[in-house]
């Protein structure tokens, strides 16, 4: 690699991939990102592969892939000529976890509507809202939320 490929800081890779620097340190501790070489002074160099790589980490988060399926997905674009079926046999398998939560999302949203549509306004005493969190049986089905507040 040249020198001009090698010759971004830590602070520059964070910037270049819309992060902060601890962010780039917690990916090369866990092995998502090379660990970079370092100048005489110790100080961390990166090149534009490092930055390939951290912008695909990044963007990959952001669709909400596990750090292991990232780990996953760095593996297999590492071997292009490998065919795609794992790759996507991942994303199909995360499009249904999200569609799960999307769902149970849906149905909290929808149990929140109602409780806040069903209070008076009165006081706490009386609020539908306080009954319906203290006693799930008032909720409209039995599942109308359970695991809401796990969406992950």
């Amino acid at each position: 690699m040249s020198m001009m490929g090698q010759s971004i800081s830590i602070g520059e890779l964070a910037r270049r991939a819309d992060c902060k620097p601890e962010t780039v340190r917690y990916y090369e501790r866990i092995g998502l990102l090379r660990d970079a070489t370092r100048t005489g002074g110790g100080q961390r160099r990166y090149g534009d592969d490092a930055v390939r790589r951290l912008t695909f980490i990044r963007h990959a988060r952001d669709f909400g892939f596990s750090v292991e399926s990232v780990r996953e997905l760095l593996a297999m674009s590492d071997q292009p000529d490998m065919p795609c079926q794992e790759v996507d046999a991942i994303a199909t398998h995360h499009l249904k976890k999200v569609e799960s939560r999307l769902q149970r999302l849906s149905a909290l949203r929808e149990e929140l509507q109602r409780m806040v549509t069903q209070c008076a306004g009165g006081k706490v005493e009386s609020c539908r809202i306080i009954e319906v969190i203290s006693d799930h049986q008032l909720c409209i089905t039995e599942n109308s939320h359970g695991g809401a507040h796990d969406l992950s």
